[in-house]
């Protein structure tokens, strides 16, 4: 049950990683709400349990309820959201199957981009990794445990990016927003073992060895996963 589990497990804002929602340019109003929420998910500023308030949200964006409402409807659509009634709407505790579903995906996926990203970098895409590596490294240094998380999906959606793989990379945005605040909620526990084999996919991606890629970010999956695992993060209800 969510009231059995950690402090971050909580009905309240008590459970966000401070996360500053941008304010609404009013043209595409829906789609730029959405995609701010989303955002938060997939960057785990929201953590499994977190409560979100429909006028909060509102307010903070400088926007009305109702565009609000429809991003909301359409993440919980998504599997991103939980609606329990409509003045209760969280962050779901993901159960241990559908993790491992999901996990299962990603190493597929972000295997394939990683491999592919391989293959064609170019001096200026490896600049970006060691950049993001090594920015990685210093927020976990300083114990900036939100940053670090942040910095760490932007790495792996990074593959896909030079992989110029663009429906590959909607397809994990889709995973991620499930993710994301999955991988927050472990990310401290686990420390630098989150990070470990970024160095190894650099390496490999450096030499142009798209099988050694593929290889180090499956098990760096692998590995925070089995963070994941023993972090109580998950929900073993069927």
């Amino acid at each position: 049950m969510i009231g059995s589990r950690r402090e971050w497990l909580s009905s309240s804002w008590s459970a966000c990683v401070d996360f500053e929602f941008k304010t609404i340019d009013h043209n595409n109003l829906g789609e730029v709400v959405y995609q701010n929420i989303a955002e938060a998910l997939i960057k785990g500023a929201l953590r499994p349990g977190a409560r979100l308030k429909i006028r909060d949200l509102a307010q903070e964006m400088g926007t009305s309820v109702t565009p609000v409402r429809d991003a909301i409807l359409r993440l919980v659509h998504e599997g991103a959201l939980l609606l329990k009634s409509p003045r209760d709407i969280r962050v779901p505790v993901l159960q241990q199957e559908r993790y491992l579903e999901i996990r299962t995906i990603r190493l597929k996926l972000e295997g394939l981009a990683a491999e592919r990203a391989a293959t064609v970098a170019e001096p200026a895409d490896i600049k970006r990794l060691e950049a993001l590596v090594g920015e990685n490294e210093r927020a976990l240094s300083a114990q900036e445990f939100a940053r670090a998380t942040e910095i760490n999906q932007v790495f792996h959606f990074e593959l896909a990016n030079i992989a110029a793989m663009p429906v590959l990379r909607g397809i994990l945005h889709n995973l991620w927003l499930q993710m994301g605040p999955v991988i927050s909620a472990a990310y401290e526990d686990g420390g630098r073992t989150m990070i470990e084999h970024h160095y190894v996919v650099l390496d490999a991606i450096r030499r142009h060895d798209a099988q050694a890629a593929k290889n180090a970010i499956r098990e760096d999956i692998l590995q925070g996963g089995g963070v994941i695992l023993s972090s109580n993060v998950l929900s073993d209800d069927m």
